[in-house]
């Protein structure tokens, strides 16, 4: 459960950011009521995004331990719940609340959205039936959205994200067409997008510049369309699991993850996998761009500041991305600002 101060830092933004947009930006890029959605915009207008909210809570009456196909000629277990956090937070919710707030962020866009799962307490299917979903979508990008944990109690010397790409080749020749040439630039593509959003690159596990490379993922093994598989952060790290289960972390989460899809599918991609940024870059145009101001934004708990900051380095936003940031925090209460 959140914090009530957190939920109630939220509320005063979706509030403020409601009540000054007719200065802030222009007046119809949002709903005047309340209860209204903000008005969608174009930057993906007809693309298909297919998303994986890693694990689920439950066998649901399946056999999790089923052998089902690799990508690699052998077997695997068939599905997981996931792992947990040393503060008992379940890499599945965690998947599934971040994964809900990315939805909210690309459809405030005009993306079409594909989930893998349709909640998080029944079946969402085994790893091979998540590809062959992701493949028959036809998306621009499937991302799967994942936490690590490297230990069962706390483990504070290892942090980071990391993007895992498959081994190549990959057996089957258009898997390996496709994850060599558009996976690889779209998995960079992310792996920029949580540098610039002030996330760390992990420090294990042969990670090297955000990026690991595994053959054993199925989800990239058997996915005939970009794939990226993000691996957030590490939940036995006290820090970074407080993070991806609080809803101030999962915001900046969601905001990097939904930025990193926006510049790969419009063209803004990585040209390689070349090595990480060294520091955030200039980026006027993404998400990225407001993280620090979004943080200041959640700092604060004074409704009447929060529209001040709106008023001032609010200024500086750009419409499209200050209307996906609303999109997003207004994701956080299920479809309803919760102004009054």
């Amino acid at each position: 459960m959140f914090r009530k101060t957190t939920t109630q830092r939220l509320t005063s933004i979706a509030f403020a950011v409601v009540a000054a947009t007719s200065t802030v930006v222009a007046s119809n890029l949002f709903a005047p009521t309340a209860d209204a959605a903000p008005a969608r915009g174009t930057a993906l207008a007809g693309k298909t995004v297919f998303l994986d909210p890693g694990h689920q809570a439950s066998a649901a009456g399946h056999d999790l331990r089923a052998q089902v196909p690799d990508g690699r000629g052998g077997k695997k277990d068939c599905q997981t719940s996931g792992a947990t956090g040393v503060n008992g937070a379940q890499e599945h919710t965690v998947n599934w609340q971040i994964g809900q707030l990315v939805k909210a962020g690309l459809e405030s866009q005009g993306a079409r959205v594909v989930l893998s799962r349709p909640d998080d307490t029944g079946w969402g299917g085994c790893v091979d039936e998540r590809a062959a979903a992701a493949s028959r979508s036809g998306a621009a990008v499937a991302v799967s959205l994942h936490a690590d944990s490297t230990a069962r109690g706390a483990d504070e010397s290892k942090k980071g994200f990391h993007m895992i790409v498959p081994s190549l080749p990959v057996p089957d020749a258009t898997v390996d067409r496709v994850q060599s040439g558009e996976g690889r630039k779209a998995s960079t593509t992310m792996r920029d997008a949580f540098v610039k959003a002030g996330f760390p690159s992990a420090n294990y596990a042969g990670v090297r510049d955000g990026i690991q490379t595994r053959s054993d993922i199925a989800a990239v093994n058997l996915t005939k369309v970009p794939a990226v598989f993000i691996e957030m952060g590490n939940l036995a790290n006290p820090g970074e699991a407080k993070a991806l289960a609080g809803r101030d972390g999962q915001v900046k989460y969601a905001m990097a993850i939904t930025d990193g899809i926006l510049n790969y599918v419009n063209g803004n991609a990585a040209t390689g996998a070349g090595p990480a940024p060294s520091a955030p870059t200039d980026d006027a145009s993404g998400l990225s761009s407001i993280i620090p101001f979004v943080e200041q934004l959640l700092a604060t708990e004074d409704p009447e500041a929060v529209a001040r900051l709106l008023m001032t380095q609010g200024q500086d936003v750009s419409a499209q991305v200050l209307k996906a940031m609303l999109t997003i925090v207004y994701g956080l209460f299920d479809g309803k600002l919760p102004i009054g």
